[in-house]
């Protein structure tokens, strides 16, 4: 196992353990993509529906860290599962971070750059805390998990939470 397959694999068990000791700034390092790991991150994106995992995916941060609620104020009841499920406001904004996500997908060498006035916007206007970025980025591993199933072995699935990393790291670039 490589080097740098490795340390992506100790960022997904420590993450995925609920630990944040072991992070990697893709966004310092020049992040490199084997054409392996392009075609995989497009293999996964082209079987994602925005309009299903989208909502799934905000929904699901909202249901499992009900503190990110706060972020939110303006979409209504959003205070119980069923009223999250049910919501249309998050259903729709779900969808607008998927479609923001495509970006990144179709700009795989400056994800930074892509991402650059939203994550101004995050953290000028909305305060966002950073954190929260991960908390998404592995709730929408999870929904994508759930939809491909064995389709998501853990080669792809290594790479796409690299993909998704490097995400974050643009996200929070304006916080650092």
């Amino acid at each position: 196992m490589s080097d740098s397959l490795l340390a992506y694999h100790c960022v997904s068990l420590n993450r995925g353990a609920g630990h944040s000791s072991v992070d990697i700034d893709y966004t310092e390092i020049m992040v490199e993509w084997t054409d392996k790991e392009r075609s995989t991150v497009s293999a996964i994106w082209e079987k994602i529906d925005i309009d299903v995992i989208g909502p799934e995916a905000l929904a699901r941060v909202l249901i499992v860290y009900p503190w990110t609620e706060r972020y939110f104020a303006t979409f209504g009841d959003i205070f119980s599962a069923t009223a999250v499920l049910g919501n249309a406001k998050v259903a729709a904004h779900g969808k607008v971070v998927l479609k923001a996500l495509d970006s990144a997908v179709n700009n795989m060498d400056n994800i930074k750059a892509t991402y650059n006035d939203l994550s101004r916007l995050h953290y000028e206007k909305l305060s966002v805390d950073p954190d929260n970025f991960k908390l998404l980025a592995d709730c929408i591993t999870i929904a994508v998990a759930c939809k491909l199933k064995s389709a998501l072995n853990p080669q792809a699935q290594a790479t796409w939470q690299k993909f998704l990393s490097v995400v974050v790291e643009a996200m929070s670039s304006q916080y650092f």
